[in-house]
């Protein structure tokens, strides 16, 4: 019996794993919605990659009570959609189906599988009145970063530009039989899915730049490479970085590489309009909560000062509510 799979949000980076999965030996399906949805529908999904098309016929709806319950269900909304989508999941939510939360930031499964004083504590910037932790539960939750950068180029096709790696992991860090299938089947589609006992530690070397360049993006509409060559913004970027890195040592990640490294890796992206500035440019809601202000929350929890982090959270709030983003 072939793994059945839906992927719940096909814009950029779903349809991106959809176009990919299509191929493989898997029941796929897509949750999308409006013309994005009835392009699919009428002229399946077009993955655009250095130049070349490929077109993939594949399931789509805006409902999810058409596809039944799933083995995986791969979320790729952002943070801020998925309180509002709990109850038009269930549909898709068996007894043994995992739910991959393939999302940029502080993940609103946390503290599930950690132990010590914070077991199992939920995080009220990315899950207010815990809607999610009640309606899915952490126990289907796998952790997933994700790298490669994609956009919707018109209704129905995907443009991939760049990056295959979507590190996967249990929140307890166990080598699970669905996280090792999950893995096979995204290496499968041709792309790299390893699976990291310590998963947390790959959401905080992403989340060390989002928390910082992105807001501070929105803020000055800057690309990458103009905050990191600008000696004052750089700044900026690294006191965000020390108070991101105290919290998330107090908490027991390990940071990989310095700070010295990961702004340069940041500004070596170029002239890139981080998502955050992207969605102010568009009038869509912004990711400030999972991205900026839950590591403000994490910060209060382990008793660690965050006086940059603060203002410029201050500051992009801000300016998001009076542009109608948050």
């Amino acid at each position: 019996m072939m793994t059945r799979i839906c992927i719940y949000g096909a814009g950029a980076i779903g349809g991106f794993l959809g176009a990919r999965l299509a191929p493989t030996d898997v029941d796929l399906s897509l949750v999308a919605r409006g013309p994005h949805l009835a392009a699919i529908r009428d002229n399946g999904l077009t993955l655009v990659e250095d130049g070349h098309s490929q077109n993939h016929r594949i399931k789509a709806s805006d409902s999810p009570a058409e596809f039944g319950p799933q083995d995986f269900v791969i979320v790729t909304l952002k943070a801020h959609s998925l309180p509002a989508i709990v109850e038009s999941m269930q549909p898709l939510l068996g007894p043994e189906t995992a739910v991959v939360f393939a999302t940029n930031g502080v993940p609103w499964w946390y503290f599930h599988g950690l132990e010590g004083e914070f077991a199992d504590h939920q995080l009220q910037t990315v899950d207010p009145g815990n809607v999610i932790w009640n309606g899915i539960g952490p126990q289907r939750a796998i952790g997933c970063v994700v790298y490669p950068a994609a956009e919707v180029t018109e209704p129905g096709v995907v443009e991939h530009h760049s990056g295959d790696r979507f590190p996967i992991g249990e929140p307890n860090g166990e080598r699970s039989d669905r996280v090792k299938t999950l893995s096979s089947l995204l290496g499968k589609a041709g792309l790299r899915a390893p699976v990291r006992p310590r998963i947390r530690d790959d959401i905080w070397i992403k989340l060390w730049g989002n928390a910082s360049f992105n807001p501070v993006s929105a803020l000055t509409g800057a690309t990458l490479k103009q905050i990191g060559e600008d000696p004052l913004t750089a700044q900026v970027i690294r006191h965000i970085m020390e108070e991101t890195q105290a919290i998330g040592e107090a908490l027991g990640t390990r940071f990989a590489v310095d700070i010295d490294k990961r702004i340069a890796g940041g500004t070596a992206v170029g002239d890139h309009r981080t998502s955050m500035l992207q969605d102010l440019d568009m009038g869509r809601p912004m990711e400030i909560d999972a991205l900026v202000s839950a590591v403000q929350e994490l910060g209060q929890l382990v008793g660690k000062p965050t006086p940059t982090l603060d203002t410029v959270l201050a500051l992009v709030k801000q300016r998001a509510r009076l542009a109608g983003c948050y």
